[in-house]
């Protein structure tokens, strides 16, 4: 092996805890545009122009293994995929030369000069090299085409061409071992047969830059590809959704918002006057805010991508879906490395070459990242663009992540929706549970009344009933009527109602139209619905001031309760199915009787100050929360149901204000949710700030926030409250979904307050469009306006089905809690049911 001592740069080590500059050698060519290569524990560049240069991360760091054998500029490297036999592979103008490391180590450290296969000959400018999944082939770009040669002969096995422009980027598919997928400066990839050498699909034009890079996640069945302008493309790579587009990340807009939530001086809990935050002993920010903004708005080419190592990209707190795994992916770029989820699609951790001072490489002009198994660290070759050295950092991943991790619930404090602890004396819950300990039901108050007997005459009878335990007892208590006759029809579908079928978890998505109807004869709006506990009712308020309660199968004539002089915006049921409450922009809030002749009971607008956007029954109906502009509010209420036909205009019923919490930044409440089904502290609220609050009201204040959890306001919060027919784990209850205009909908999880998941591909850029979960926790279901809806595996970010054939838009969608059914509502007032079960009859008109 040869020693350049006098090639390295003077100043090594560490120049921080987190990154580490291991390795800076001068080259007397610029490597700038140069496909490097990494394989563990191997990084190998070109040294010198013609010279290949191979350092090992255990190896001495002075001793270094030289291979020649190239005659002009090395233009592309890269290593085999088989982890026992490490290939090596260099092209050039010359020559493609095939290199074995271990036996050019031996021959190195026998003083004879390595030597290598040549597999091809004047081939042209190389731009980059891949290795098949069985290294038995190599795939080599050279201009617009991609030559497959035999790794054991020079020979080419196949010519592939489709591409316009210079083939940047490729790799193997490893589902699908004959497939190649290659992107181009023609800003479009393309997936190939390499065995047959045909094209199988070409997809559109991305972008208005060259792609510069591409790589297949085989778990997540994902295709990414980086772009020129810092732009990711994610593509599905299920079968049935032909390299469907699932989103778009831009990286400059997702490192704004990431340097303003994570590392900020206020999320490090840093004064004002401190201006920069310290990773590992380095200034992870600019040391002031305008060079910080004059760095985001330079495009960062993505040269590079690599899986990150599970061990320590894994969120911990993912528990409630353990078969599906959170992907994270380091993006190499120009000026910066980041770590991606590919589950939400936002950063993880970013380190900006500049902000360290010690690095000898400010800007990248070529990029290769190798994870050290099992190590926790990871290995980045760069090359300079306006210079002619080359370096290998080292960085520390989970003191990375560890660092910039965002803000958690608190030191100490741990947020969970299902109720861990007993109310405290001083909560505004308190009052209630006490209420409801103590309470004897009606049974015992009439027994205590009727046990105050008025003194009378005592009386004795000539004769007593005799109990019949002197008497013979009955061989026969009770004899089955025998004369009774059978028309062959079964027992009505009413007295059977108390069986309970379980929920089938295991059902595949709705996807059969099994009824549909209008519920006004004029175009008219659903406002908000909801189904009731036991899935037979479902509760709709109408933009045209009614109320109405229909069955599930949409047959029969609905019940319409009339009284609101605005339209309905919101409605809840009671945990016993027996009351509705609905809140209406008129700002009155009313409860409605779903059976019997009791009287509704009216709360008049001069109550609160701004109308009430959201109200729903809470703490097991103990309650009413409500929000009514930046103002949070408990009430408690009794419902008097006596019959008194004298002073039946007379309302008894009664109000009172148990607790008022604002929202920290005092702005108007867009959103609520909480669990009415079981005990819950919890209490989910999105501002007009775009800020997530969680509240509990065990203690009754604010816990926590989530700044900026999405671009525009949050229309709507749908936590996963689970059903009385099926049971989720625990964990499962914790998940809550968010939806914004314009910005999707994304999953939640409570314990870690981050976005876990980012489901993209309905459209939603003018109407606030609906989502919900259902009741096994399996599915995610959202209006679009494309007049389809769309359902999501929870495990997955992009659709499995779209359900077309609806009129306009559908603005609401709604799981049915006992059944896999789901119900979607359209602008102009359509119900349409898509179900598994046996088609239902349906119907015109509900009026």
């Amino acid at each position: 092996m040869d020693k350049h001592e006098d090639a390295f740069s003077g100043d090594y080590g560490c120049v921080g805890d987190v990154v580490t500059e291991q390795y800076v050698v001068e080259s007397t060519v610029s490597a700038c545009h140069v496909q490097l290569a990494c394989s563990e524990p191997y990084c190998a560049f070109p040294l010198n122009g013609r010279e290949l240069c191979v350092w090992s991360a255990t190896s001495p760091r002075d001793q270094l293994l030289i291979l020649r054998g190239h005659h002009q500029l090395i233009t592309a490297v890269a290593f085999g995929k088989k982890v026992n036999s490490l290939l090596l592979c260099s092209a050039s103008h010359d020559y493609v030369i095939l290199w074995n490391v271990d036996e050019c180590k031996e021959k190195a450290l026998l003083g004879e000069a390595p030597r290598g296969t040549v597999l091809g000959t004047l081939l042209g400018k190389v731009l980059c090299l891949q290795f098949s999944l069985d290294d038995r082939a190599i795939a080599v770009c050279t201009g617009d085409k991609i030559l497959m040669l035999d790794a054991k002969s020079p020979s080419v096995l196949a010519e592939l061409r489709g591409h316009q422009a210079p083939v940047t980027a490729l790799t193997f598919c490893a589902g699908q071992a004959d497939l190649l997928i290659s992107v181009s400066e023609d800003r479009c990839f393309q997936v190939w047969n390499h065995h047959v050498g045909t094209s199988v699909y070409t997809s559109p034009v991305l972008a208005a830059c060259p792609l510069l890079s591409v790589l297949v996640d085989e778990d997540t069945k994902q295709l990414v590809t980086g772009c020129a302008d810092g732009q990711l493309w994610v593509f599905s790579l299920v079968e049935n959704h032909h390299y469907r587009c699932v989103t778009r990340v831009d990286l400059r807009r997702k490192s704004e918002r990431f340097f303003i939530q994570r590392v900020s001086p206020e999320s490090c809990g840093l004064s004002g006057s401190q201006s920069s935050f310290s990773l590992g002993g380095n200034q992870l920010l600019p040391s002031n805010e305008q060079d910080r903004e004059a760095g985001m708005q330079v495009a960062w080419p993505v040269l590079h991508l690599e899986l990150c190592d599970q061990s320590y990209a894994q969120n911990p707190g993912w528990k409630c879906l353990p078969s599906e795994k959170a992907k994270c992916l380091w993006v190499g770029c120009s000026t910066a490395l980041f770590v991606l989820n590919l589950a939400s699609f936002e950063l993880e951790a970013v380190v900006l070459y500049k902000d360290f001072m010690g690095l000898s490489i400010k800007v990248a002009g070529s990029c290769a990242i190798m994870n050290r198994a099992g190590h926790g660290k990871v290995c980045c070759a760069l090359t300079s663009t306006f210079g002619n050295k080359m370096a290998v950092l080292e960085v520390k991943a989970p003191a990375l992540l560890r660092c910039q991790q965002g803000p958690g619930p608190g030191p100490g404090r741990s947020l969970s929706v299902l109720a861990s602890a007993c109310v405290l004396p001083t909560s505004p819950l308190y009052s209630g549970a006490v209420e409801k300990k103590h309470t004897k039901p009606p049974a015992a108050k009439q027994l205590a009344t009727r046990s105050r007997i008025q003194d009378q005459p005592l009386v004795f009878h000539g004769k007593v009933r005799s109990s019949g335990y002197a008497s013979c007892p009955r061989v026969t208590m009770f004899s089955p009527k025998t004369n009774v006759k059978s028309d062959g029809k079964r027992a009505s579908q009413g007295k059977h109602s108390y069986i309970r079928k379980d929920y089938p978890v295991a059902s595949s998505l709705p996807a059969r139209l099994c009824g549909q109807m209008a519920v006004a004869p004029k175009p008219t709006t659903v406002c908000c619905l909801q189904y009731s506990g036991d899935g037979r009712r479902l509760a709709c308020g109408l933009a045209n001031h009614l109320l109405l309660v229909m069955d599930a199968s949409l047959t029969g004539v609905p019940a319409a309760f009339l009284g609101h002089d605005g339209p309905v915006s919101a409605v809840s049921w009671s945990h016993s199915g027996e009351w509705l409450v609905s809140s209406s922009q008129d700002g009155t809030l009313r409860l409605w009787p779903t059976r019997g002749t009791a009287h509704t009971v009216l709360l008049g607008k001069d109550m609160f100050s701004k109308p009430i956007q959201s109200a729903q029954f809470y703490y097991v109906d103990t309650f009413i929360l409500l929000a009514s502009g930046p103002e949070l509010h408990l009430l408690k209420y009794h419902i008097d149901t006596c019959k008194d036909e004298i002073k039946r205009y007379q309302q008894k019923s009664k109000f009172q204000p148990a607790h008022r919490l604002f929202t920290t930044e005092k702005l108007e409440i867009t959103s609520l949710s909480a669990v009415n089904d079981f005990y819950s502290y919890t209490v989910l609220t999105a501002d007009r700030n775009r800020t997530l609050e969680i509240f509990d009201l065990n203690v009754g204040c604010s816990v926590a926030r989530i700044p900026d959890a999405h671009s525009r306001l949050v229309h709507q919060i749908c936590q996963n409250k689970g059903s009385a027919f099926a049971a989720q784990e625990p964990e499962a209850y914790n998940l809550f979904l968010t939806a914004a205009v314009g910005d999707g909908v994304k999953l939640w999880d409570l314990r870690t307050l981050r976005c876990e998941r980012r489901f993209e591909g309905h459209a939603n850029r003018c109407h606030p469009c609906g989502v919900a979960i259902s009741a096994c926790g399996r599915h995610v279901a959202c209006g679009a306006e494309d007049r389809c809806a769309y359902v999501y595996e929870m495990g997955s970010s992009t659709f499995s089905r779209r359900l077309g054939g609806h009129t306009d838009t559908v603005i609401q969608v709604a799981f049915n809690p006992s059944a896999p059914q789901l119900l979607i509502f359209t602008k102009q007032g359509t119900i349409a049911i898509q179900g598994l079960l046996q088609c239902l009859t349906p119907a015109l008109s509900l009026v």
